[in-house]
Protein backbone atom coordinates (compact mmCIF):
# COMPACT_ATOMS: atom_id res chain seq x y z
CA UNK A 1 0.00 0.00 0.00
CA UNK A 2 1.71 3.58 -0.81
CA UNK A 3 1.03 5.76 1.69
CA UNK A 4 1.81 10.07 1.91
CA UNK A 5 2.21 12.21 5.28
CA UNK A 6 -0.59 14.35 3.34
CA UNK A 7 -3.62 13.04 0.47
CA UNK A 8 -5.52 16.03 -0.50
CA UNK A 9 -8.90 15.09 -2.36
CA UNK A 10 -9.70 17.50 -5.12
CA UNK A 11 -6.98 18.81 -7.37
CA UNK A 12 -8.88 22.32 -8.13
CA UNK A 13 -8.12 25.63 -7.27
CA UNK A 14 -8.25 24.78 -3.23
CA UNK A 15 -6.78 21.34 -3.21
CA UNK A 16 -3.69 23.00 -5.38
CA UNK A 17 -3.23 25.99 -3.30
CA UNK A 18 -2.55 23.81 -0.26
CA UNK A 19 -0.61 21.58 -2.18
CA UNK A 20 1.48 24.23 -3.09
CA UNK A 21 1.70 25.98 0.22
CA UNK A 22 2.91 22.70 1.99
CA UNK A 23 5.75 22.29 -0.74
CA UNK A 24 6.59 25.55 -0.47
CA UNK A 25 6.46 25.50 3.13
CA UNK A 26 10.43 24.59 4.47
CA UNK A 27 8.89 23.70 7.44
CA UNK A 28 6.96 20.80 5.97
CA UNK A 29 9.30 17.93 4.74
CA UNK A 30 6.25 15.28 3.68
CA UNK A 31 5.21 13.96 0.77
CA UNK A 32 2.03 14.82 -0.32
CA UNK A 33 -0.46 13.39 -3.07
CA UNK A 34 -3.90 15.21 -4.71
CA UNK A 35 -6.43 13.16 -5.87
CA UNK A 36 -8.35 14.41 -8.94
CA UNK A 37 -11.67 12.61 -10.42
CA UNK A 38 -11.98 14.83 -13.89
CA UNK A 39 -8.34 15.97 -14.83
CA UNK A 40 -10.02 17.65 -17.84
CA UNK A 41 -11.68 20.21 -14.80
CA UNK A 42 -14.25 20.69 -17.43
CA UNK A 43 -16.99 20.68 -15.06
CA UNK A 44 -15.29 22.18 -11.28
CA UNK A 45 -16.41 25.39 -10.07
CA UNK A 46 -13.00 27.03 -10.60
CA UNK A 47 -13.62 26.85 -14.40
CA UNK A 48 -17.02 27.94 -14.79
CA UNK A 49 -16.98 30.58 -12.18
CA UNK A 50 -16.64 34.13 -12.80
CA UNK A 51 -13.80 34.14 -11.26
CA UNK A 52 -13.70 37.74 -9.40
CA UNK A 53 -12.40 38.74 -5.85
CA UNK A 54 -13.66 41.50 -3.55
CA UNK A 55 -13.19 43.03 -0.49
CA UNK A 56 -16.82 44.10 0.09
CA UNK A 57 -17.93 41.35 2.57
CA UNK A 58 -19.84 42.34 6.06
CA UNK A 59 -17.59 40.14 8.19
CA UNK A 60 -13.68 40.88 9.48
CA UNK A 61 -12.20 37.17 8.17
CA UNK A 62 -13.53 37.62 4.87
CA UNK A 63 -12.10 40.76 4.24
CA UNK A 64 -9.02 39.88 5.61
CA UNK A 65 -8.87 36.70 3.42
CA UNK A 66 -9.59 38.67 0.44
CA UNK A 67 -6.49 41.30 1.34
CA UNK A 68 -4.29 38.51 1.28
CA UNK A 69 -5.61 37.09 -1.89
CA UNK A 70 -5.72 40.35 -3.82
CA UNK A 71 -1.75 40.76 -2.61
CA UNK A 72 -1.08 37.06 -3.94
CA UNK A 73 -2.39 37.65 -7.22
CA UNK A 74 -0.91 41.03 -8.15
CA UNK A 75 2.09 39.49 -7.31
CA UNK A 76 1.22 36.17 -8.41
CA UNK A 77 5.15 35.21 -10.49
CA UNK A 78 7.06 35.79 -7.50
CA UNK A 79 5.01 32.82 -5.83
CA UNK A 80 4.37 30.83 -8.72
CA UNK A 81 6.70 30.94 -11.28
CA UNK A 82 8.07 28.17 -12.79
CA UNK A 83 11.76 28.12 -13.68
CA UNK A 84 10.99 31.62 -14.70
CA UNK A 85 8.01 31.46 -16.68
CA UNK A 86 5.48 33.45 -15.26
CA UNK A 87 1.91 32.74 -15.30
CA UNK A 88 -0.55 35.48 -16.35
CA UNK A 89 -4.13 34.98 -15.26
CA UNK A 90 -5.28 38.56 -17.28
CA UNK A 91 -6.42 40.30 -13.97
CA UNK A 92 -8.43 43.37 -14.48
CA UNK A 93 -8.74 45.68 -11.38
CA UNK A 94 -11.79 47.12 -12.41
CA UNK A 95 -13.41 47.00 -8.60
CA UNK A 96 -17.13 46.02 -7.43
CA UNK A 97 -20.06 48.64 -7.45
CA UNK A 98 -22.34 47.51 -4.69
CA UNK A 99 -25.84 49.38 -4.73
CA UNK A 100 -28.28 50.00 -2.11
CA UNK A 101 -32.15 51.31 -1.99
CA UNK A 102 -32.74 53.30 1.05
CA UNK A 103 -33.70 49.88 2.70
CA UNK A 104 -30.23 48.51 2.28
CA UNK A 105 -28.30 51.82 2.84
CA UNK A 106 -27.52 51.60 6.52
CA UNK A 107 -26.43 47.97 6.15
CA UNK A 108 -23.96 49.23 3.29
CA UNK A 109 -22.72 52.13 5.71
CA UNK A 110 -22.33 49.47 8.32
CA UNK A 111 -20.10 47.22 5.79
CA UNK A 112 -18.20 50.06 4.42
CA UNK A 113 -16.94 51.10 7.75
CA UNK A 114 -15.33 47.61 8.72
CA UNK A 115 -14.30 47.60 5.22
CA UNK A 116 -12.21 51.17 5.11
CA UNK A 117 -10.95 49.99 8.98
CA UNK A 118 -9.44 46.63 7.97
CA UNK A 119 -7.62 48.78 4.86
CA UNK A 120 -9.87 48.01 1.70
CA UNK A 121 -9.75 50.81 -1.04
CA UNK A 122 -13.99 50.95 -0.74
CA UNK A 123 -15.12 54.19 -1.77
CA UNK A 124 -19.07 55.34 -0.32
CA UNK A 125 -21.20 57.14 -2.74
CA UNK A 126 -23.68 59.07 -2.62
CA UNK A 127 -26.47 59.07 -5.75
CA UNK A 128 -24.84 62.60 -6.89
CA UNK A 129 -21.87 61.23 -6.76
CA UNK A 130 -22.89 57.55 -8.35
CA UNK A 131 -24.31 59.43 -11.28
CA UNK A 132 -20.94 61.82 -11.88
CA UNK A 133 -18.91 58.70 -12.04
CA UNK A 134 -21.00 56.27 -13.50
CA UNK A 135 -22.96 58.51 -15.72
CA UNK A 136 -24.87 55.19 -17.56
CA UNK A 137 -26.30 54.36 -14.67
CA UNK A 138 -30.02 54.81 -13.54
CA UNK A 139 -30.19 56.19 -9.73
CA UNK A 140 -33.20 57.47 -8.79
CA UNK A 141 -33.75 54.78 -6.73
CA UNK A 142 -30.59 54.38 -5.05
CA UNK A 143 -29.42 55.86 -1.46
CA UNK A 144 -26.28 54.88 -1.97
CA UNK A 145 -23.10 52.66 -3.22
CA UNK A 146 -19.82 51.47 -2.66
CA UNK A 147 -17.41 51.00 -4.93
CA UNK A 148 -13.91 49.41 -4.84
CA UNK A 149 -11.25 51.86 -6.62
CA UNK A 150 -8.63 48.67 -5.67
CA UNK A 151 -8.37 45.48 -5.00
CA UNK A 152 -10.74 44.18 -6.68
CA UNK A 153 -11.74 42.16 -9.79
CA UNK A 154 -11.50 39.36 -11.72
CA UNK A 155 -9.50 36.93 -13.65
CA UNK A 156 -8.97 33.66 -15.51
CA UNK A 157 -9.80 31.44 -12.60
CA UNK A 158 -8.93 28.18 -14.39
CA UNK A 159 -5.37 30.12 -15.50
CA UNK A 160 -4.72 30.28 -11.22
CA UNK A 161 -5.94 26.53 -10.75
CA UNK A 162 -3.44 25.73 -13.34
CA UNK A 163 -0.43 27.90 -11.71
CA UNK A 164 -1.14 26.38 -8.38
CA UNK A 165 -0.85 22.95 -9.75
CA UNK A 166 1.80 23.38 -12.22
CA UNK A 167 3.78 25.02 -9.08
CA UNK A 168 3.19 22.80 -6.80
CA UNK A 169 4.30 19.83 -9.23
CA UNK A 170 6.85 21.74 -10.08
CA UNK A 171 8.02 21.52 -5.44
CA UNK A 172 7.00 17.52 -6.26
CA UNK A 173 3.68 17.01 -5.60
CA UNK A 174 2.04 14.21 -7.13
CA UNK A 175 -1.05 14.24 -8.47
CA UNK A 176 -3.45 11.24 -9.16
CA UNK A 177 -6.45 11.35 -11.19
CA UNK A 178 -8.72 8.74 -9.50
CA UNK A 179 -12.15 9.30 -7.61
CA UNK A 180 -12.00 9.00 -3.73
CA UNK A 181 -14.67 6.58 -2.52
CA UNK A 182 -14.41 6.97 1.21
CA UNK A 183 -12.21 7.91 3.73
CA UNK A 184 -10.74 5.25 5.80
CA UNK A 185 -11.02 5.87 9.55
CA UNK A 186 -9.74 3.99 12.58
CA UNK A 187 -10.02 4.54 16.13
CA UNK A 188 -10.83 8.44 15.76
CA UNK A 189 -7.87 9.24 12.95
CA UNK A 190 -7.90 9.31 9.16
CA UNK A 191 -5.71 6.70 7.87
CA UNK A 192 -6.37 6.84 4.48
CA UNK A 193 -8.35 7.11 1.00
CA UNK A 194 -10.01 4.56 -0.77
CA UNK A 195 -10.21 4.64 -4.24
CA UNK A 196 -13.12 3.65 -6.70
CA UNK A 197 -11.23 0.42 -7.57
CA UNK A 198 -10.48 -0.48 -4.08
CA UNK A 199 -7.05 0.48 -3.48
CA UNK A 200 -6.18 2.29 -0.49
CA UNK A 201 -3.54 5.12 0.13
CA UNK A 202 -2.24 5.33 3.48
CA UNK A 203 -2.13 8.94 4.75
CA UNK A 204 -1.22 10.68 7.75
CA UNK A 205 -3.39 13.60 7.27
CA UNK A 206 -6.37 13.85 4.28
CA UNK A 207 -7.73 17.48 2.80
CA UNK A 208 -11.45 17.36 1.73
CA UNK A 209 -11.07 19.57 -0.83
CA UNK A 210 -13.34 18.02 -3.16
CA UNK A 211 -16.11 20.55 -3.96
CA UNK A 212 -19.60 19.53 -4.39
CA UNK A 213 -18.62 16.08 -3.85
CA UNK A 214 -17.23 17.44 -0.56
CA UNK A 215 -20.59 16.37 1.63
CA UNK A 216 -20.68 12.97 0.05
CA UNK A 217 -16.76 12.17 1.24
CA UNK A 218 -17.34 13.55 4.83
CA UNK A 219 -20.08 11.23 5.27
CA UNK A 220 -17.84 8.30 4.57
CA UNK A 221 -16.22 9.61 7.51
CA UNK A 222 -19.39 9.69 9.43
CA UNK A 223 -19.81 13.27 9.45
CA UNK A 224 -22.65 15.08 8.21
CA UNK A 225 -21.75 18.55 6.78
CA UNK A 226 -24.69 21.09 6.06
CA UNK A 227 -23.10 20.98 2.23
CA UNK A 228 -25.82 22.09 -0.88
CA UNK A 229 -25.00 21.43 -4.39
CA UNK A 230 -26.69 24.45 -6.03
CA UNK A 231 -26.53 25.31 -10.06
CA UNK A 232 -25.21 28.62 -10.91
CA UNK A 233 -25.78 29.84 -14.30
CA UNK A 234 -23.37 32.90 -16.20
CA UNK A 235 -24.83 34.62 -19.58
CA UNK A 236 -23.01 36.53 -21.80
CA UNK A 237 -24.17 39.39 -24.20
CA UNK A 238 -23.18 42.53 -26.00
CA UNK A 239 -25.00 46.09 -25.98
CA UNK A 240 -25.24 47.81 -29.09
CA UNK A 241 -25.02 51.28 -27.01
CA UNK A 242 -21.07 51.33 -25.76
CA UNK A 243 -21.05 52.00 -21.98
CA UNK A 244 -17.30 52.79 -20.46
CA UNK A 245 -15.74 51.83 -17.31
CA UNK A 246 -18.40 49.10 -16.10
CA UNK A 247 -16.96 47.59 -12.95
CA UNK A 248 -18.77 44.08 -11.44
CA UNK A 249 -22.05 45.87 -10.68
CA UNK A 250 -24.29 44.39 -7.87
CA UNK A 251 -28.10 45.76 -8.31
CA UNK A 252 -30.04 45.47 -4.66
CA UNK A 253 -31.86 42.61 -5.86
CA UNK A 254 -28.45 40.89 -6.24
CA UNK A 255 -28.11 40.37 -9.71
CA UNK A 256 -24.69 41.22 -11.24
CA UNK A 257 -22.90 42.00 -14.72
CA UNK A 258 -19.54 42.85 -15.37
CA UNK A 259 -17.49 43.99 -18.68
CA UNK A 260 -15.82 40.82 -20.35
CA UNK A 261 -14.11 41.71 -23.22
CA UNK A 262 -16.05 43.66 -25.92
CA UNK A 263 -18.97 42.49 -23.62
CA UNK A 264 -20.23 41.64 -20.25
CA UNK A 265 -21.12 38.54 -18.67
CA UNK A 266 -24.19 38.43 -15.71
CA UNK A 267 -25.96 36.01 -13.17
CA UNK A 268 -28.25 35.66 -10.36
CA UNK A 269 -29.30 33.44 -7.66
CA UNK A 270 -32.59 32.23 -8.98
CA UNK A 271 -35.70 33.20 -6.88
CA UNK A 272 -36.63 31.40 -3.36
CA UNK A 273 -37.94 28.69 -4.65
CA UNK A 274 -36.39 28.00 -7.62
CA UNK A 275 -33.43 26.98 -6.54
CA UNK A 276 -33.39 23.12 -5.77
CA UNK A 277 -30.38 21.15 -5.33
CA UNK A 278 -29.07 20.09 -8.91
CA UNK A 279 -25.71 18.12 -8.46
CA UNK A 280 -25.02 16.92 -12.37
CA UNK A 281 -27.59 19.08 -13.72
CA UNK A 282 -25.41 21.37 -16.12
CA UNK A 283 -28.45 22.58 -18.19
CA UNK A 284 -28.92 26.60 -18.95
CA UNK A 285 -32.36 27.71 -18.16
CA UNK A 286 -32.94 30.95 -20.44
CA UNK A 287 -35.47 32.06 -18.13
CA UNK A 288 -33.70 33.44 -15.92
CA UNK A 289 -31.71 35.70 -17.73
CA UNK A 290 -35.45 36.64 -19.73
CA UNK A 291 -37.36 36.82 -16.97
CA UNK A 292 -35.06 38.34 -14.18
CA UNK A 293 -31.54 39.09 -15.18
CA UNK A 294 -32.35 40.90 -18.21
CA UNK A 295 -35.42 43.56 -16.89
CA UNK A 296 -32.89 44.08 -14.08
CA UNK A 297 -29.75 45.15 -15.73
CA UNK A 298 -32.24 47.03 -18.52
CA UNK A 299 -33.38 49.05 -15.75
CA UNK A 300 -30.60 49.48 -14.06
CA UNK A 301 -28.68 50.20 -17.21
CA UNK A 302 -30.25 51.97 -20.09
CA UNK A 303 -27.66 50.83 -22.44
CA UNK A 304 -28.62 47.29 -21.54
CA UNK A 305 -31.93 47.77 -22.87
CA UNK A 306 -30.18 46.91 -26.76
CA UNK A 307 -28.35 43.57 -26.69
CA UNK A 308 -27.41 40.76 -28.71
CA UNK A 309 -27.52 37.70 -26.15
CA UNK A 310 -24.51 34.99 -26.28
CA UNK A 311 -23.74 32.04 -25.39
CA UNK A 312 -23.67 30.54 -21.52
CA UNK A 313 -23.01 28.12 -19.31
CA UNK A 314 -23.71 26.10 -15.67
CA UNK A 315 -21.64 25.01 -13.41
CA UNK A 316 -21.93 24.15 -9.07
CA UNK A 317 -21.25 25.70 -6.07
CA UNK A 318 -21.24 23.74 -2.82
CA UNK A 319 -22.78 25.81 -0.41
CA UNK A 320 -22.73 26.02 3.35
CA UNK A 321 -26.37 25.83 4.40
CA UNK A 322 -25.79 26.83 7.77
CA UNK A 323 -24.13 30.33 7.13
CA UNK A 324 -22.96 30.85 3.50
CA UNK A 325 -19.31 30.43 4.54
CA UNK A 326 -16.53 27.48 4.00
CA UNK A 327 -16.18 24.88 7.06
CA UNK A 328 -12.56 25.40 7.48
CA UNK A 329 -10.07 22.80 9.39
CA UNK A 330 -10.98 20.32 11.73
CA UNK A 331 -13.55 18.49 13.93
CA UNK A 332 -12.83 16.64 17.43
CA UNK A 333 -13.62 13.27 16.54
CA UNK A 334 -11.29 13.35 13.59
CA UNK A 335 -8.61 15.49 13.94
CA UNK A 336 -6.31 15.07 11.16
CA UNK A 337 -9.68 15.14 8.93
CA UNK A 338 -9.14 18.90 7.50
CA UNK A 339 -12.42 20.22 6.07
CA UNK A 340 -12.31 23.05 3.24
CA UNK A 341 -16.33 22.42 2.21
CA UNK A 342 -19.19 24.82 1.59
CA UNK A 343 -16.86 27.94 -0.22
CA UNK A 344 -20.89 29.29 -1.18
CA UNK A 345 -19.12 31.12 -4.69
CA UNK A 346 -16.03 32.38 -2.66
CA UNK A 347 -13.09 29.45 -3.42
CA UNK A 348 -11.36 31.33 -6.08
CA UNK A 349 -10.46 34.04 -4.28
CA UNK A 350 -10.30 32.77 -1.03
CA UNK A 351 -7.94 29.94 -2.15
CA UNK A 352 -5.06 32.02 -1.66
CA UNK A 353 -5.40 32.49 2.09
CA UNK A 354 -6.93 29.31 2.28
CA UNK A 355 -4.70 27.18 0.98
CA UNK A 356 -1.83 28.95 3.24
CA UNK A 357 -3.92 28.02 6.20
CA UNK A 358 -4.77 24.55 5.19
CA UNK A 359 -0.75 24.00 5.21
CA UNK A 360 -0.11 25.62 8.49
CA UNK A 361 -2.90 23.43 9.98
CA UNK A 362 -1.12 20.62 8.72
CA UNK A 363 2.89 21.82 9.40
CA UNK A 364 2.13 23.47 12.92
CA UNK A 365 -1.20 22.40 14.23
CA UNK A 366 -2.55 26.18 13.85
CA UNK A 367 -2.58 29.21 12.15
CA UNK A 368 0.21 31.24 12.03
CA UNK A 369 -0.45 33.99 9.47
CA UNK A 370 -3.71 34.88 9.31
CA UNK A 371 -6.57 33.05 11.80
CA UNK A 372 -9.01 31.76 10.33
CA UNK A 373 -10.41 29.79 13.38
CA UNK A 374 -13.82 31.80 12.97
CA UNK A 375 -14.49 29.28 10.21
CA UNK A 376 -14.42 25.75 12.28
CA UNK A 377 -16.74 23.72 11.58
CA UNK A 378 -17.14 23.47 15.10
CA UNK A 379 -19.15 26.72 14.79
CA UNK A 380 -22.21 24.57 13.94
CA UNK A 381 -22.00 22.56 17.04
CA UNK A 382 -21.38 25.64 19.24
CA UNK A 383 -24.70 27.31 17.48
CA UNK A 384 -22.42 30.00 16.09
CA UNK A 385 -23.19 31.51 12.62
CA UNK A 386 -20.68 33.58 10.63
CA UNK A 387 -23.12 35.40 9.04
CA UNK A 388 -22.20 36.92 5.64
CA UNK A 389 -24.46 39.45 4.12
CA UNK A 390 -22.99 40.06 0.94
CA UNK A 391 -23.38 36.66 -1.39
CA UNK A 392 -23.52 36.87 -4.86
Amino acid sequence: MSSYDVVIVGGAVTGSSAAYHLAANPDFAGKVLVLEKDPSYRTCASALSAASIRQQFSTAVNIKISLYGIDFIRHIGDWLDVDGDCPDIGFHEDGYLFLATAAGRDTLADNHALQAALGADIAFLEPHALAATFPWLAVDDLAAGCFGRSGEGWFDGYGLMQAFRRKARSLGVDYRPARAAAIVVDDGRATGVRLDDGEVIGAGTVINAAGADGRRLAATAGLDIPIEVKKRMIFTFKAEDRIERCPLLIDPNGTYVRGDGDGFICGSVPPAGQDPEAPGDFDVDWSLFEEHIWPTIAARVPAFERIRPGAAWAGHYDMCAWDDNVLLGALPEIPNLLLANGFSGHGLQQAPAVGRGLSELVAYGGYRSLDLTELSPIRIRDGRMLREKNIV
